[in-house]
């Protein structure tokens, strides 16, 4: 038993020795803990640095595509816009053209009327009272029918002592003129109409050719001159 104890404190010693042999450690297990959390802190706020740059760039890339998108689908808006307003104008600008048309075909079937009633009204000279009292009828239901035609746009032309235009006349006959210029309309044939600043119809009319007559006297005067020294050397000749 003696011996067992004497084992026993031999062990201890032994003991002893080896941990004042073992090098000393001061560290604590918080302190390394902390250590752990410090580093794996910097390793994640280095990858969070990283991957926030790569969500700017990405962010950036889609903006600026973003951008040229909506620039190209604006160009897009502003084309579709323009096109529509002109086909809307279009539209409305053949709706007119087609209404002047449609009423130009009426009003020109009613024109040959209007000039019946005039050349009625220059031609008929009433003398008894049944005659006037139908003329006066006659004049009624013209100017009934004039007061339609203005409603409905229509104007006249004031053609005579007008230069001629081909584009509102139309010469039927030329003639030499002492009162008018040359290309001066003389007389009025058929009365032309406007519609709405257009032409209706055109006016047929004569038109002057100057002053014939005076060129014609004097080539008949210069004739008379030069038969007049032919004769005279004649004359002289036989002498």
């Amino acid at each position: 038993m003696i011996e067992n104890q004497s084992d026993n404190i031999d062990n201890k010693e032994n003991d002893v020795s080896t941990q004042d042999n073992s090098p000393e450690d001061n560290s604590t297990p918080e302190d390394q803990i902390i250590e752990n959390d410090d580093s794996s802190l910097q390793k994640t706020e280095g990858i969070n640095t990283e991957e926030l740059k790569n969500t700017i760039s990405n962010n950036d890339a889609r903006l600026e595509q973003l951008e040229k998108e909506h620039q190209t689908l604006k160009n897009q808006y502003v084309r579709i816009s323009a096109d529509f307003d002109n086909f809307r104008k279009r539209q409305s600008r053949d709706q007119d053209d087609l209404k002047i048309q449609l009423v130009s075909k009426s009003l020109t079937a009613i024109l040959p009327i209007v000039d019946n009633f005039e050349r009625a009204r220059q031609q008929l000279k009433p003398e008894s009272e049944e005659a006037q009292a139908l003329h006066r009828s006659y004049q009624g239901l013209y100017k009934q029918l004039v007061e339609v035609l203005k409603q409905q746009g229509v104007a006249p032309m004031r053609v005579v002592g007008q230069q001629f235009d081909p584009n509102l006349h139309e010469a039927v006959l030329r003639e030499p003129s002492e009162e008018f210029k040359e290309d001066f309309i003389v007389e009025e044939l058929q009365r032309g109409y406007h519609l709405e600043g257009k032409v209706l119809r055109h006016a047929l009319v004569k038109v002057s050719m100057g002053p014939g007559k005076q060129d014609s006297q004097e080539e008949v005067e210069k004739d008379k001159v030069e038969v007049d020294i032919a004769s005279e050397e004649n004359t002289s000749e036989d002498v």
